[in-house]
């Protein structure tokens, strides 16, 4: 007898089972609110901006797998999370059949241009999944998440039809980008002209680079989306999709604010943004770090606008590394324009548990340039 697989929405009654799905698949290592937070799950079931579905065998008690994109209409922009298929049912090609419907879903609904994950590289499956469903790989994440133990990822996107023919040109960038474009050029195929480097960039940060004043670092999330409203009232002010802050940071002096996504339990931050500018914390990024280290985040990443050459700089100086490169990520008019993922690690970074797919060499090898040159100067370096 043929048993039916169906994929549907989830319901609120389904929350029960989908927290044992994400335990079945991860343990006690998931770092979601979404598979691990009955509260959270129903808010996203009722939220009209999350497309979440599950997939059951008909007359099952259990659920075999299950996919949400989360969406954010103003950024116009999409976040596939949580693809789970139960291990008595891999290999049979669900997760794909998940995945295409989910993307199908976000797509139709007309609201957001491109759908991005960042996936887990412990193994070459979730990478060819992703792959198959139209997705490209735009780079690498290091250290960027705490499952079972300290995990890379890498970041895909899948655009909507002719999104990426109106994307708006650069003509100079910092030269430590150059590898990173290149390596976007060869696994994808998307161009990026030919900017020339930068000139007036910041040399890589020393490993003995001073420390001013500590950060003073504030986490009380209701004063810190209202305050972050207040120094960025306009939405187009805020572009960091899917992204909302908890903390902020700041020098003694009030300088600067910076405003965070602090994850305790992924051990991950998220700079979302910089008042009055990312320029602005130019020489403060060691402290920065310090305070969140101390506050239980060893990945720390930012996203910029590829044309802001001199946010761009004073991370680069700081020692982060580009690790991404996300084309037509934001729409302006009838334009779209290309972002940047810088990132920092407190951890050392192995490989060596690491399937890197023909996709994303390219994007270990100019990870591994700009970190070379950025740690290991040549003029520390013996003949």
């Amino acid at each position: 007898m043929t048993v039916t697989m169906t994929i549907a929405p989830a319901a609120p009654q389904d929350v029960a089972q989908l927290r044992q799905l994400y335990f079945d698949v991860y343990g006690h290592g998931y770092p979601v609110a979404l598979g691990s937070d009955p509260e959270e799950m129903r808010r996203r079931i009722d939220d009209p901006h999350t497309h979440w579905l599950t997939a059951r065998h008909d007359g099952a008690d259990q659920l075999a797998g299950s996919v949400a994109v989360q969406t954010d209409p103003g950024g116009r922009i999409g976040k596939l999370v949580g693809l789970a298929v139960h291990p008595e049912q891999r290999g049979g090609g669900l997760a794909g059949r998940l995945t295409a419907a989910v993307c199908a879903d976000a797509f139709a609904a007309g609201t957001v241009d491109s759908v991005y994950a960042t996936v887990r590289v412990v193994t070459p499956g979730p990478q060819q999944v992703f792959a198959r469903n139209g997705f490209q790989a735009l780079g690498l994440l290091p250290n960027a998440v705490e499952v079972a133990g300290c995990e890379s990822l890498a970041l895909f996107a899948r655009h909507a039809d002719g999104v990426l023919t109106r994307r708006q040109g650069v003509d100079q960038v910092p030269g430590a980008l150059l590898p990173l474009l290149e390596a976007a050029r060869r696994s994808t195929g998307v161009g990026y002209g030919r900017p020339r480097a930068a000139e007036g960039l910041a040399r890589p940060v020393a490993r003995s680079a001073p420390v001013t004043a500590p950060m003073e670092l504030i986490n009380a999330p209701g004063f810190v989306r209202r305050r972050f409203l207040e120094h960025f009232p306009d939405p187009g002010e805020r572009f960091f999709p899917l992204h909302l802050p908890n903390t902020v940071l700041t020098p003694p002096d009030g300088a600067f604010e910076a405003y965070a996504d602090l994850d305790r339990s992924a051990a991950s931050c998220s700079l979302v943004a910089v008042h009055p500018s990312p320029a602005a914390v130019a020489g403060a990024l060691e402290p920065l770090m310090a305070a969140v280290t101390r506050a239980g985040a060893d990945y720390v990443e930012t996203l910029l606008p590829l044309a802001d050459t001199a946010g761009l700089d004073a991370f680069l100086a700081a020692g982060f590394v580009p690790s991404a490169v996300y084309p037509a990520m934001r729409r302006i008019g009838d334009r779209f324009h290309d972002y940047v993922v810088l990132s920092r690690t407190s951890r050392q970074i192995d490989f060596r548990t690491t399937a890197v797919s023909e996709p994303l060499q390219p994007y270990l090898l100019a990870y591994l340039t700009a970190w070379t040159s950025t740690y290991l100067p040549l003029s520390e370096v013996a003949p």
